[in-house]
């Protein structure tokens, strides 16, 4: 069976850590934690402006964020250092399994979409700077909406765009979040568990299957037929 495939991008395509470098190049020792409490904010920021019913720009919650944590980590960056961060969070590379995972997706069949809670400009600049944008039939972002994953709209809307069911569709996620809410919704969804630190919320709602990497999929997901 040939499926609709929904790629989460930031952490699951695309590498968030790659700022960690400049970070480190600004702030020493403390770069680990800060970015790690930036990527966590970030999030809760969407969380929270989605429960809010007052959206933004997802690039809004990442600067906010950034400015929590100079906050809490007392780091005085300048308006250059700010926006040079901002811009290097548009340019973030990809991990290493996702060319060749993403070309076997492709060549097995499947539809594969870009599903993001950035706007569709930005993702289209990252992908298209990460040179996977080819490798997708289109990109579905949450800006004509107006709110955040895991809202059960944002998987409708997907499934509305790429005139796909919640049947033959697919989130493919690093985020536990994403993954319970695309399964709470009606999806199947694989975790991409990137790292064996990594837990998934014990909220007795588990993915259709677990991979390591992306190349794993494609034999995930005629295991699942």
């Amino acid at each position: 069976m040939k499926y609709t495939l929904a790629f989460d991008v930031y952490g699951t395509l695309i590498n968030t850590s790659g700022v960690f470098n400049s970070l480190e190049q600004l702030i020493g020792g403390k770069a680990k934690l800060f970015m790690e409490t930036w990527r966590n904010k970030q999030l809760e920021y969407s969380f929270r402006r989605g429960l809010m019913n007052k959206y933004t720009d997802f690039s809004v919650c990442t600067k906010d964020s950034l400015g929590f944590c100079c906050e809490v980590f007392k780091t005085d960056l300048n308006k250059a250092q700010i926006d040079s961060l901002m811009d290097e969070y548009s340019v973030l590379p990809t991990f290493s399994d996702v060319e060749t995972g993403l070309k076997n997706l492709k060549k097995s069949g499947h539809r594969l979409f870009a599903f993001s809670n950035g706007n569709e400009k930005a993702v289209s600049n990252l992908l298209t700077n990460a040179k996977i944008i080819e490798r997708f039939d289109g990109i579905i972002s949450v800006e004509n909406i107006e709110t955040f994953k895991p809202n059960p709209l944002v998987y409708k809307h997907f499934n509305t765009e790429t005139n796909s069911t919640k049947s033959d569709s697919w989130l493919i996620s690093s985020n536990p979040f994403d993954v319970i809410g695309a399964i709470s919704y009606g999806m199947r969804s694989a975790w991409v568990q990137r790292s064996p630190d990594s837990i998934f919320d014990p909220w007795g709602i588990e993915p259709t299957t677990i991979i390591n990497k992306l190349t794993d999929l494609s034999l995930k997901l005629e295991l699942n037929e």
